[in-house]
């Protein structure tokens, strides 16, 4: 049970000894259904699935590599991150000034390398543990959106079960990083609407919640600071994460909104602007932003760090900005030459790249991607035939992923016409990092940028299984009933993993087999 809190000059606190008011309506609608008290079976449940995940994660996490070196993309940031851990945080090579990303995820990179060594293992690793952290997570933050462990289990099992998550954990590349970021700082803001509508409990219990029209101040919260911290982090990944840091600030007002209308704020939009707006945006926004410039903390202590004395340089006037440093101007300038970096990245008339894909393809995952490739014998060869196949394809596992359109609906369809803040948020998370996209599409585009989409699908799920199950007060019949449908979809989830097994980790298997695994013309 809560502490009994009271008015403080800033904010609430305990009141020890105060005598409470019999719980209200009001009381009873801003605490909801109450967290399950299983904890100990939860912690249980929630390590043994991510050691499940993990391990899955980094088996043979080696293989493959291009003769040793990385594959796909890997070519960039893997000697990147290999730079950064011999120049201690940044990129200095001018003869590679490919660096049109922020460090975060390099120097996390570089930590792997550190540990194991410059291969497959080394440049892996980092994303490999943010993979089997965002399992972690996926089950924290179902648990919490369902009030139900099994629940939160089964939304592990389904994201172990993830092709995406799978393959870019295994991958040196930059979005599992983003996908982690962005999950971590929804899980905050979960937590924080359940502790403002504890603490505005405690105001209607004590009969003060509605003393001021605006309602009452609700003291610092860790929670949403923590959220500012860790979109930032999403943005020190990529420029991407500024999407979320907009619809996550959005999305905690919203709830503010909605809980002092619940506790019986008389002016509960009013209360949001005078009471709630400036610490969102101070936690939110101007965190972020000071989190992603702390990021870049080894290029502004270096010298030779790439465009690092730009402006110097360039020999470009200060003007108006002449109290501003000069490392910081450089960094300005750095970062708009490589917003024309991107905005130039178009697809060629007639010769798209042969993997683009375009963002109404991706909540299906109807254009895959092949990161490897190899026939023939040779490495390719523990198939028992002389004619095999290794690959790894980004693909999502089909039994998920074709189910995104009715799982958005749905979600839709319940946020507007049965209030259920549920899916709403979850809505939220993942058209920040889908709908962006659509505003440039002549831009090159790719489905590994759907990869912080993956954990939002799964918790949507999650949330049509629950209602599947059933609810406690059901009847043991339907009850039943939606466990064995629950179950079927799990195991169905699990087998569709299985199969697809072979093309997430590229074995040797035969040529037969791998067209089989190709279920589209577009996978081809």
């Amino acid at each position: 049970m809560t502490a009994l809190l009271t008015r403080t000059p800033g904010g609430v606190g305990p009141e020890p000894g105060r005598t409470q008011r019999p719980p209200s309506d009001r009381e009873a609608t801003l605490l909801g259904k109450p967290m399950p008290t299983d904890r100990l079976r939860a912690l249980v449940v929630t390590v043994v699935l991510t050691a499940i995940g993990g391990f899955v994660r980094l088996q043979n996490l080696g293989f493959p590599t291009d003769k040793g070196t990385p594959v796909f993309d890997e070519k960039h940031y893997v000697p990147q991150a290999w730079q950064m851990l011999r120049n201690g945080g940044y990129e200095d090579n001018y003869g590679y000034e490919l660096v049109v990303h922020p460090p975060l995820a390099k120097q996390l990179m570089a930590v792997g390398e550190w540990i194991f060594g410059y291969n497959g293992v080394g440049w892996r690793f980092s994303a490999a543990i943010a993979g089997t952290l965002i399992i972690l997570l996926t089950i924290r933050i179902a648990r919490r959106l369902t009030r139900s462990t099994l629940l939160g289990a089964i939304a592990g099992i389904l994201v172990i079960c993830d092709g995406v998550l799978h393959l870019q954990s295994r991958m040196g590349m930059l979005d599992i990083f983003i996908a982690l970021f962005v999950l971590a700082a929804f899980g905050c803001l979960l937590r924080d609407r359940d502790q403002v509508r504890e603490r505005l409990a405690v105001a209607v219990r004590e009969g003060w919640a509605d003393e001021s029209p605006f309602g009452p101040r609700l003291g610092f919260r860790w929670w949403r600071f923590g959220a500012g911290v860790l979109v930032g982090l999403a943005t020190a990944v990529k420029w991407s994460g500024m999407y979320w840091v907009l619809a996550f600030g959005l999305l905690c007002l919203a709830f503010d909104v909605a809980a002092r209308k619940a506790a019986g704020v008389p002016r509960p939009w009013m209360g949001v602007l005078r009471r709630d707006l400036a610490p969102a945006l101070w936690c939110i926004g101007v965190i972020s932003v000071l989190v992603y410039l702390s990021s870049w903390w080894a290029w502004f202590a270096s010298e030779t760090a790439t465009d690092r004395h730009y402006v110097e340089i360039q020999n470009e006037a200060a003007g108006a900005f002449g109290f501003v440093p000069g490392a910081l101007r450089s960094l300005i300038a750095y970062t708009f030459n490589v917003l024309d970096f991107h905005e130039s990245l178009s697809t060629p008339a007639g010769d798209p790249h042969p993997w683009e894909s375009k963002p109404w393809t991706w909540p299906m995952g109807l254009r895959p991607m092949l990161y490897y490739y190899e026939s023939g014998g040779g490495t390719a060869a523990g198939c028992g035939e002389s004619e095999c196949v290794r690959a790894t394809m980004l693909v999502g596992t089909p039994a998920m992923w074709w189910l995104a359109l009715p799982v958005l609906g749905w979600g839709l369809w319940r946020s507007v016409f049965r209030s259920d803040w549920r899916y709403a948020a979850v809505l939220v998370g993942y058209f920040a990092g889908l709908l962006p996209w659509f505003v440039n599409l002549d831009r090159q585009m790719y489905f590994f940028y759907a990869t912080p989409l993956a954990a939002f699908l799964v918790l949507g799920l999650t949330l049509v299984l629950g209602q599947l199950l059933g609810r406690a007060r059901d009847g043991f019949e339907r009850r039943g009933t939606g466990l064995l449908a629950v179950a079927l979809y799990t195991g169905l989830v699990v087998a569709n993993f299985v199969w697809l097994w072979p093309i997430l980790n590229g074995d040797s298997i035969t040529t037969e087999h791998w067209q089989s695994q190709l279920w589209l013309p577009s996978w081809r």
